[in-house]
């Protein structure tokens, strides 16, 4: 791990083994007669079936701030990297983006975009946002002095692994909705117009628990079975005013934030041959509920100088819990990540596309990071393999783009 092995168990010493059992149910004369009935009424049917439908439901795309960061996590996300071409000049970047918030507006209330060659695909808006990030190329094109200090690559770390093909880009779009078809289809209608002016760096896309199969604010679990963003500021208060859009740039980004988007890559095979304790240890929360050790409740503080009978914290040093933690008040991010399953594919991977928003990366993000590499035992079965920075502008009202006080800086 990089770190002191006496401060922890290695992985042979935590791979106790235990495979789960898997049980499966049967359809029993409830399911058939259910089904007869189905068959038997179609009017009823589909009367029933509309009344729970959520393709329609819009969130707004105009306003002081970019919708998809406080908006409640839809349950499919694609980041969409673009680099810009060497004859996009500050003018043409700037068509770009006046093109694209178009469409955005657009597509995200359920309205097909001026140059759409699919326009029923756009009638099911389904949550459906778009939300802009800068990186440093597309600000050094438009004015080389308005470039936050922040914005760009990380630091290096000790266990990541990136790849060059997930790096830093000119602008990533990250689109989001409840329904795939809806976000492949933005994602088409937007590359249309971004075309002329720039080509794709990398896509990557994620999914979390279809809408409708949890309570809504429900906390998602990554493929690692893991309850996934506990502690995160609450959209609305007094702390993710600070920490979020608190400010950390020039004038042009304020009411914005930045983005660091990682790829953390999961290995799920040799994570399965670890024992039910030994993962909450690592963690440093139960599986079942997300409490913290010693805890009963996914949202009960966390208690760090607990211990147990034989004297011995009950959240162990080397857990992920314990890590995080900074002491900082100031050095907290708003997590929002998407699962990615590439295991059937010619270069099979499974893991996390972990966004983080935060006012500074460098002030709030790093210090974090820098603790979880010293010694974080989850590191022995997840790397991160790609990394990139974003400066996110703020909203904009109708009939406005996206970013325009960076060209009227």
């Amino acid at each position: 791990m990089g770190a002191d092995q006496s401060n922890g168990p290695s992985r042979r010493g935590l791979l106790l083994g235990g495979a789960a059992g898997l049980g499966a149910a049967g359809i029993g004369a409830a399911g058939a007669t259910a089904a007869h009935q189905l068959w038997a009424d179609p009017q009823q049917t589909a009367e029933a079936a509309g009344a729970g439908l959520h393709g329609p439901d819009t969130v707004p795309f105009h306003g002081r701030r970019q919708a998809g960061v406080e908006t409640p996590p839809q349950a499919h996300g694609t980041f969409l990297a673009l680099n810009l071409k060497e004859s996009a000049d500050a003018e043409r970047a700037r068509r770009l983006m006046v093109m694209l918030s178009d469409d955005a507006a657009r597509l995200t209330q359920g309205r097909p975009t001026l140059t759409d060659t699919e326009p029923e695909l756009a009638e099911v808006p389904a949550r459906l946002t778009v939300t802009f990030g800068f990186g440093r190329g597309l600000v050094e094109r438009v004015d080389p002095n308005a470039v936050p200090e922040w914005l760009g690559p990380l630091p290096e770390f000790d266990h990541d692994r990136l790849r060059p093909e997930w790096g830093e880009a000119d602008l990533v779009v990250q689109v989001c909705a409840d329904d795939p078809v809806t976000v492949s289809h933005a994602v088409r209608a937007l590359m249309k117009s971004a075309r002329p002016f720039a080509g794709v760096r990398w896509s990557q896309s994620g999914f979390r628990r279809s809408h409708g199969a949890q309570p809504d604010g429900t906390t998602m679990r990554n493929l690692m079975g893991q309850v996934d963003g506990t502690v995160n500021p609450e959209p609305g208060s007094e702390d993710f005013e600070r920490l979020v859009w608190g400010g950390g740039g020039p004038a042009w980004l304020e009411g914005g934030t930045g983005l660091v988007l990682r790829r953390i890559a999961t290995d799920l095979d040799t994570w399965d041959e670890v024992d039910r304790p030994a993962r909450e240890a690592a963690v440093g929360r139960r599986l079942d509920n997300g409490a913290p050790l010693g805890g009963e409740n996914e949202h009960d503080e966390v208690d760090l100088e607990a211990t147990d009978g034989d004297g011995l914290t009950v959240i162990p040093a080397f857990s992920h819990i314990r890590r995080a933690r900074t002491g900082n008040p100031d050095e907290r991010i708003f997590r929002r990540g998407y699962n990615y399953d590439l295991r059937d594919t010619a270069d099979p991977e499974a893991g996390l596309l972990f966004a983080s928003y935060q006012a500074d990366p460098v002030r709030q993000f790093v210090p974090i990071q820098r603790k979880l590499d010293e010694l974080d035992l989850l590191n022995e079965w997840v790397t991160t393999v790609g990394s990139a920075v974003f400066a996110l502008p703020p909203g904009c009202e109708e009939g406005d783009y996206v970013g325009r006080p960076l060209w009227e800086a």
